[in-house]
């Protein structure tokens, strides 16, 4: 990737590689403690929300269901996050905008490796854990649009598609990441050891990497004020209801396709927790989906990203969603008939390639639709919905089905309704590729 000329406002600045990479890297860190706490969630809920004698919960079940509830509680400020910090974004810039966000993961991603359990002090600890919940949910819902915003306006027109999909690319980075240290801490502390403070130790390692990354995003030079390729936009003049009907058909196609492709990544993020309680497997190759996700997720977004700049975002969005769509039943009905490593990890690893290609395309695709003066705020608060909504409650629900229907492919029959609702959004955008954009 080559390094990008930009021109804010007259001047010349030279956006070097390592610039584009800081963004990734924080956006990365960020969702690793989101990931992490989905792959421990058992550990968990019994550390905040202990089944049995003396406890919250009278059966594991409940205890992990209160853990995912938590997880789920994350979600909640995501939209507050959108409009807040995704204004700061579109008024002072996208840097401010992304610090501002990674400042409130340092606090909440160590705190929540601090917190004391519930034997310890009561119900402070589930309160606690609820807190910093709220608080990472609020700045993850403001990191993606003004990131997206920055990645999009510091590319060259014709690899937007490849910049933004390293929006998408990075969230696999975390699963890469958090599958690795989960394999690591499975194969050197015992069992017990790893449920009672193991989660505790793949958080902080998370935690540890925050300064640096902190420190050279900092440094990040910026591209709000970079020219454009759609015309200025004065949000500010024209209203609230003014800006929405002027962008409706981007945010309408915008929740769909993200509707689908959340539910979709939750559940691919969720599989080492079904692997475990549902399909009772060993730990090591319920960690090994989370690393097989998080491997084919990076190549397939890249992948999308750059072949969506050849052949058009909107094409190939709805050839791996109709993959995805006919893809999975099959491959959920092998892993659950099976029940092996190979079953489970080779089904992951096609979904999450179709899944991904898509991916890498929708964010160049939908960024760039918006004008630059609401590109950061109607980004982050699209998303941010789509993910309170859908994100927050995908891994609760499939786990009360499942349990309640005693149905293993509970997952497979969400997957194909979400999955049906992103073809027909996918259906309804607009192409805006540069390549693939037809001129009069």
């Amino acid at each position: 990737m080559s390094d990008i000329a930009a021109e804010p406002q007259g001047a010349k600045v030279r956006i070097k590689n390592r610039h584009v990479a800081a963004a990734v890297i924080g956006n990365a860190l960020e969702f690793y403690d989101f990931t992490t706490y989905a792959y421990f969630a058992t550990a968990i809920g019994e550390a905040f929300f202990p089944s049995g004698p003396g406890g919250l919960t009278t059966t594991p079940f409940g205890s992990l269901m209160a853990s995912l509830g938590t997880f789920g509680a994350g979600f909640a400020l995501r939209p507050v996050g959108g409009i807040v910090i995704g204004a700061i974004g579109d008024r002072v810039g996208r840097r401010p905008a992304m610090l501002v966000s990674f400042t409130l993961m340092v606090v909440t991603i160590f705190g929540l490796a601090i917190i004391p359990t519930y034997r310890q002090i009561g119900l402070w600890a589930p309160i606690l854990a609820v807190l910093a919940r709220l608080i990472q949910g609020f700045a993850l819902g403001g990191e993606v649009g003004p990131t997206t915003a920055y990645l999009v306006e510091a590319a060259p027109p014709h690899l937007r598609g490849l910049y933004a999909s390293w929006q998408s690319a990075s969230q696999s980075i975390s699963s890469v990441v958090g599958g690795g240290v989960g394999v690591l801490l499975a194969m050197v502390m015992p069992e017990h050891a790893l449920d009672a403070y193991g989660w505790r130790i793949a958080f902080l390692l998370g935690a540890a990497t925050l300064p640096f990354a902190l420190y050279i995003r900092s440094s990040l030079p910026e591209t709000l004020h970079h020219e454009d390729h759609l015309p200025d936009y004065d949000p500010r003049a024209l209203g609230v209801w003014r800006v929405i009907t002027d962008n409706g058909r981007a945010i309408l196609t915008g929740l769909g396709i993200l509707a689908g492709g959340t539910v979709a990544t939750y559940v691919l993020n969720y599989m080492t927790t079904y692997a475990r309680v549902t399909l009772h497997m060993g730990q090591s190759q319920s960690f090994g989906a989370t690393l097989v996700n998080g491997v084919f997720g990076v190549t397939a977004s890249l992948a999308g990203g750059w072949l969506s700049d050849i052949y058009g975002r909107r094409r190939l969005m709805l050839i791996a969603r109709g993959l995805f769509f006919v893809a999975t039943y099959p491959l959920f009905l092998a892993i659950v008939h099976w029940r092996s490593a190979t079953a489970l990890l080779v089904g992951v690893a096609i979904l999450s390639m179709l899944l991904n290609i898509a991916s890498g395309a929708f964010y160049g695709g939908f960024a760039e639709s918006l004008p630059k003066r609401v590109r950061g705020l109607i980004f982050a608060t699209v998303y941010a919905s789509a993910i309170a909504v859908f994100g927050g409650t995908t891994q609760p629900l499939i786990a009360y089905i499942t349990h309640v229907t005693g149905n293993a492919l509970a997952p497979a029959f969400y997957l194909l309704l979400m999955t049906g609702v992103s073809l027909i959004a996918v259906l309804a955008i607009r192409e805006s590729a540069p390549r693939a954009v037809k001129t009069p």
